[in-house]
């Protein structure tokens, strides 16, 4: 079972403006995004990039030794992102959350599962559901690094509050330690737009 780029929840209004988001999402530099995460970051392993956009992150990944799974339900996002990262590093797979049915079905386990800006687009359950099956797809001292959008809704699109204390007891409920915890402003400098930085790791004893 694979779930098409439509019937993930959170991509609307992806696919019509990729176009205009490409220049935004590639101006931003991995390592100026996650640099107060770096020191966590596993030397190598295997990676899955979670709503990978326009390759931006998996790329980088890609240049630090890591076998990369990157994972992008809407075709057009992914059409550009295989265009401008042609890394054979890199593995494109056509599916998302909740479910990430191709992935988990796929047996593999990861060392790094990366969410930049995704959370936000499910709701509650979903949010449920999802960290259910990350966690399942971490190896034992994995880690995860998300980053949570606040701010205003824009029109055509999908988001919703994301608190930060429920998030983080349900991750420890399930063996995911906080490993850090960081508030910034928005890098592409909209003022009413803010993000939180978390960093996982799953306990070995898990």
């Amino acid at each position: 079972m694979s779930q098409a780029g439509g019937s993930v929840p959170g991509t609307e209004g992806y696919g019509e403006q990729a176009d205009g988001l490409v220049d935004s999402y590639e101006s931003i530099v991995f390592d100026d995004l996650y640099r107060p995460l770096l020191e966590l970051l596993p030397e190598t392993g295997r990676a899955l990039d979670i709503g990978a956009g326009t390759g931006r992150d998996a790329a980088a990944l890609a240049r630090r030794g890591f076998q990369v799974y990157a994972v992008e339900p809407t075709p057009e996002l992914r059409n550009h992102a295989q265009r401008f990262h042609p890394d054979p590093s890199i593995v494109w797979i056509d599916d998302g959350l909740p479910d990430l049915a191709q992935v988990y079905d796929s047996g593999e386990r990861f060392d790094l599962v990366l969410m930049t800006a995704v959370w936000m687009h499910l709701d509650e359950r979903e949010r449920s559901h999802a960290l259910t099956r990350i966690a399942g797809l971490l190896a034992r001292g994995g880690r995860i690094f998300m980053t949570i959008r606040k701010g205003p809704v824009p029109t055509g699109r999908r988001m919703f509050e994301v608190p930060i204390d429920p998030l983080v007891s349900q991750a420890q409920s399930m063996g995911l330690a906080l490993r850090r915890k960081y508030e910034f402003g928005d890098m592409l400098g909209r003022r009413d737009v803010s993000w939180t930085m978390l960093a996982f790791e799953k306990e070995n004893r898990v």
